[in-house]
Formats: C-alpha cells, structure tokens, sequence
C-alpha cells in the first residue's frame, strides 16, 4: 500500500517516530517515546493543557509522566494517531496501564474499549482468566472507588473463583482488599465461604512477612473440609496457640479485616482456631461473641452476598483425569494437548449421592469425532479409553447416541460446537436424562439402576474443548 491511499496506515507511521516527532514522553519507567505536539493537543484536552500552557512544557521537547509506564503510553499513542486499537493488542500485560493512561487523559472512549474488550474476554472460554492479577494491578495503580466500572467487572470476574483456587501470589494484599471491600454487606455473587475469606486473608498476610510464618499459618488453618475432620475427631489442642510474629501478621491483615464477616463464621471455629492466633483485634473478637449470643439461631448464610460455593464443586478434578489431558482456567475447561489413539477420560469433583435431583450443565465449546459427557461411577472407570465401553460410565455422546457397557442408543439428534447439554440426574430414582440446546429428552430407558455414588464425567479426544459449571437455566 502506497502513502496517500489510507489515512490510517499514513498516521501510524508517525507513531513513536523521532523522525516526525517534536517532543519526547518520559514514561514511569525511563523509557522515552515520541510524539508530535499539535496531534496529542488536538486529540486530549490534557495534553493541550501540559504543552499549551504557556509554561516550561511548552518550550521544552520533553514532557514526563512519571505514573504512567511505556506499555499503557503506546497504547495511548496508537489510539491517539489513528482512533482505534486492534483488540489484539490489549494483553493481561498492559491493560490496565492502558486503562490508566485513558482515565488519567481522559479519554473515554478509550477506557470504554478497553472496559468493553475485558468482558469479551471474560466471554472466550478459550482464554485463561487472569483476573486476579488484573485486579491486583488495579488496585496497585488506581484508587478505590465502587463506582468504578471497570474494578467493578473485575471484582466480579473473581468473587465468583473460589479463593481457594486461585494460587497464592495472584492476587496481592490489596487487591483482596478491593475484592472484599467491593463485595462486603453486598448483594453479589460470591464463590467463598466467609472463613476460607478469611484463611486466605490471614495465609497471605504471614507470606508477607516471611516463610515460617506462612508456613505456621497454613498448619494452622486448614481449609473447610480438613476443619471438619479436625473439629469431629477431637484434634484441636488450645495449649500454647499463640504464633511468635502474631502481631506482624496481625499489621499486614489490618487492612483486610474490617472487610471481614466473622458473624458468618462458626462459633467453634472462632474459639478453636481463630482467636488463639492472636492475629485479629480481642475488641472485634468480643464484639462478634456477643452478637452471636443474643442471636437465639444462625442468620447468616456462611457465605457473604449471593452464596455459589457450588463453584468450587463443579471443577475438573486434576487427580482424575487420562494421560495428555490439560486442565485449564481454574479447573473448569478440560482438552487435551495433542490427538490419542482413544478417547480419554475426565472426572469432576462434584460427588452425586444420597436422595435428590442434581443438575448441571456441560459447554461444548469444541467438538471432535464424538464427544460424550455423562457420569461415572467412583471405582473401577479407566480414564485412558472411551467411558461408554466401561461398566462404570454412561455419557452421550455428540452423535446422539447414549453408551454403557459398548451398548448403545439413539437419544437425540446430533449437536456440535457451542452446544449446552444439562444433565438431569435423578437420585430417588437412580436415573438420568438429558436436556440438550433448551430441549428436554426422556430418562435413558436402558439406565434405570445407577449406582448411589456418582461422578461427572467426560470422554473425549482432541481438539474437543468442554467446559463444566452449574446448571445455568435459560432466562
């Protein structure tokens, strides 16, 4: 393409140019970049004040930002210059300086792309979410306010992760603080129970302040399902719990604990586990202790906003899964790395048993030769070949047909990519049926005797793609 012929492409060549530039931008981290001085006027009110205002910026060919680093200032450049940005070019690295960078310049119709391209983001089932360390490199550059959309949509791309689920070291100290902060005596969806907010909370206040310290906390607090056992089989020991660097911990937690609901944790747990510690303020301990006294029964759930702890359930589970298997955005999506001469098999760690009706919804996101997604019994199921020819799974498969035991049916017309099959597994009855694009099929005739312990699970080979969540009804 020849000069002249798009205005575009002409004015990207004068981005970052030296050549056809007039003044150098300093950025935060002492790279300089370049532009020219009547377009940035032209097209930010900011910059005609910083270059037009009768002062040493106006003489000098230098100009600094030292809050905005190169990486958000290209981007501002590109958009500047030629009015748009390739969505492409927004990445977890430099999105939310960018964000920064167009509030700080006011550019709105930037953030609004930029605000925009993340929920599109959030949308693709085939990126990683990695909104976690995007919020904690929010709330490291900009401040907190709750009427900010952008923190808002990244607060909700968290609270519904269990916390528990996101490694630590993805999320800082205060971009928790922004999470519970923006969720505390809130009507949202939240995945975590209130004490496993407060177990992370208090595990990365102890990494803060060194090794042993995070080390003693998580030996000293662990999770939900192992507090259980520990609090049943009588194992707490209220001798000598005080920790040595108690109160170093307790300064790094400060910030976090006013966004703490203790009234939603046990009351057994706070006598055992948590006051001994010694990490939280005797005043608010006291002040939880008399609440709960006057209270003749529990009237709060032990999850704040809008409880979901069914996310933590409906996971791919990583000790169950066939070889070459990926298992990817916090344990929801499952593909494999590369094709296998059979079928290999995936179960969550969502158990099925008891009396009840249980319901969830499988994503087709990417379908190979015969996908399939049932369940599967606890023992004896092979994950390194095809669940439908095993006594212990039945699943139905993209083709229509259900499989148990290398026997099977013609259920419901084909589907492929995209599709949503809702399993419909009824345990009073011990029999199952599918839901599949909005459309409801009858029991699977020949499955009328299901085991009481059930698992779900998928069987596929690649390129399938299948997602795993709770069942979602149509709106």
């Amino acid at each position: 393409m020849m000069r002249g012929d798009s205005l575009e492409q002409d004015l990207r060549l004068l981005i970052n140019n030296p050549k056809y530039s007039d003044v150098e931008i300093l950025c935060e981290d002492k790279k300089k970049l370049y532009g020219c001085r009547a377009i940035l006027a032209a097209r930010s009110e900011v910059f005609d004040r910083l270059l037009y205002n009768g002062m040493k910026e106006s003489y000098e060919n230098q100009i600094s930002f030292p809050k905005i680093n190169s990486i958000g200032m290209e981007i501002i450049l590109e958009y500047i210059y030629t009015g748009s940005i390739k969505e492409e070019s927004l990445t977890k690295d430099n999105v939310i300086e960018s964000y920064y960078a167009a509030d700080f310049l006011q550019l709105t119709e930037l953030q609004n792309f930029i605000m925009n391209t993340f929920k599109k983001t959030l949308k693709n089932y085939c990126t990683e979410n990695y909104s976690p360390e995007l919020l904690s490199k929010f709330a490291e550059k900009i401040p907190l306010t709750e009427d900010n959309i952008f923190l808002n949509l990244l607060v909700e791309a968290v609270a519904v992760i269990p916390l528990n689920n996101i490694e630590f070291g993805r999320l800082s100290i205060k971009g928790i603080q922004y999470l519970l902060s923006c969720t505390y005596e809130k009507e949202k969806l939240f995945a975590t129970v209130e004490y496993e907010v407060f177990r992370y909370s208090a595990i990365l206040a102890a990494k803060q302040v060194s090794n042993d310290a995070h080390k003693t906390l998580m030996e000293r607090l662990p999770t939900l399902e192992q507090l259980e056992q520990v609090m049943n089989s009588a194992q707490v020991d209220n001798d000598d719990k005080s920790i040595i660097n108690h109160q170093e911990i307790a300064k790094e937690l400060e910030p976090l604990v006013k966004y703490i609901d203790f009234m939603r944790i046990d009351g057994q747990i706070l006598v055992e586990i948590i006051e001994p510690l010694g990490i939280i303020p005797a005043k608010i301990i006291l002040f939880v202790y008399r609440k709960k006294v006057r209270l003749t029964k529990s009237e709060l759930n032990n999850t704040r906003g809008i409880p979901i702890p069914i996310y933590s359930k409906y996971v791919w589970d990583e000790l169950e899964r066939g070889s070459n298997v990926l298992i990817k955005e916090n344990g929801k999506i499952v593909c494999l790395k590369s094709a296998t001469d059979s079928w290999r098999n995936v179960r969550a760690k969502m158990i099925l048993e008891g009396k009840g009706i249980f319901e969830w919804d499988f994503i087709m996101e990417k379908a190979c030769v015969n996908a399939w997604v049932g369940v599967c019994a606890p023992e004896n199921l092979s994950y390194e070949f095809f669940a439908g020819k095993q006594l212990t799974g039945w699943v139905l498969g993209t083709n229509g047909y259900c499989y148990n035991s290398n026997k099977g049916s013609s259920y419901c017309p084909p589907f492929g990519d995209g599709s949503r099959i809702t399993v419909h597994l009824d345990m009073n009855k011990r029999t199952c049926s599918f839901i599949v694009n909005g459309t409801k099929y009858p029991e699977v005739s020949a499955w009328n005797n299901l085991p009481s312990k059930l698992y779900p699970v998928a069987s596929f080979n690649y390129p399938a793609r299948l997602r795993i969540q709770p069942h979602q009804k149509s709106v």
